[in-house]
């Protein structure tokens, strides 16, 4: 079936479940769901706040390139949905936009895009690549996290923090680099990257969370730069195969909280 979106939806329609006043010739909301294709057509500014959640028999959609915003919960849980292709006219992903969309394989995100909500592509575990643009400057909390096939992640100069738990259990992350731009790495933003050996951290960074690298069980080395204030408990708790760690003296007496669970005495610990 293919259905046109010939309304604007709101949050308040949705919750009424107005789905037959969105697609006409839908009968119900389970129809609606089994739909296998969507097309949005112009002049639709914003894909409001659970617009196409759970259509789990969706494989493609068209946006056209008046949306601007794509809203909360947006895109949840559409199993089937294999690509997706957003506009340069869209400034904003909303929390949980793509969450749980387990079969999406690749998305590019336009360089008009400025922020990427909260638990945006959650668990989209069949994703193996992004390349985040230039244009934005903060990496929402939870943002990436069970995006288990990524292998890579491009994070621009524009970023100023990367959120708490933004890559968690990237599991298949192999690397990443982060630019001068950011301040901040938030907690448990990599943790259990278990395949991640390297990282490479900015004398940018002022502020590493707690559980920031925990049970990244690959990483061999790590230099903490001297512009850093402040590192969380359990930070590097249970790298277990660290040979080397290069921290601000500083840090000294807190190192046994920041490198939990690991036999340092093995460990070369350089003071800087």
């Amino acid at each position: 079936m293919i259905y046109q979106l010939k309304y604007h939806v709101t949050k308040k329609e949705f919750k009424e479940g107005l789905f037959d006043l969105v697609f006409k010739e839908a009968k119900n909301k389970e129809e609606v769901k089994e739909t296998k294709y969507i097309q949005i057509p112009k002049g639709v500014t914003s894909i409001e706040d659970n617009a196409f959640a759970y259509c789990n028999s969706l494989t493609s959609i068209t946006i056209p390139k008046s949306v601007t915003s794509i809203g909360y919960c947006a895109f949840e849980n559409c199993k089937s949905l294999t690509s997706i292709s957003i506009p340069d006219s869209v400034t904003y992903i909303g929390i949980r936009a793509f969450a749980y969309c387990n079969s999406l394989t690749s998305i590019s995100i336009p360089k008009s895009v400025t922020s990427i909500g909260d638990y945006a592509f959650k668990n989209c575990n069949s994703l193996t690549s992004i390349t985040i643009p230039d244009s934005v400057t903060s990496i929402g909390n939870c943002a990436f996290w069970d995006c288990t096939s990524l292998t890579s992640i491009s994070i621009p100069d524009s970023a100023k923090s990367i959120g708490e738990c933004a890559f968690e259990n990237c599991s298949s992350l192999t690397s990443i680099s982060i630019p001068n731009s950011v301040t901040s790495i938030g907690e448990c933003a990599f943790e259990d990257c278990d395949s991640l050996t390297s990282i490479s951290i900015p004398d940018s960074v002022t502020y590493i969370g707690i559980r920031a690298f925990a049970y990244c069980n690959s990483l061999t080395s790590i230099t903490i730069p001297k512009s850093v204030t402040s590192i969380g408990n359990w930070a590097f708790n249970n790298c277990n195969s660290l040979t080397s760690i290069t921290i601000p003296k500083q840090f000294e007496s807190e190192i046994n909280e920041i490198f939990k669970n690991l036999e340092l005495s093995s460990i070369i610990i350089i003071y800087i």
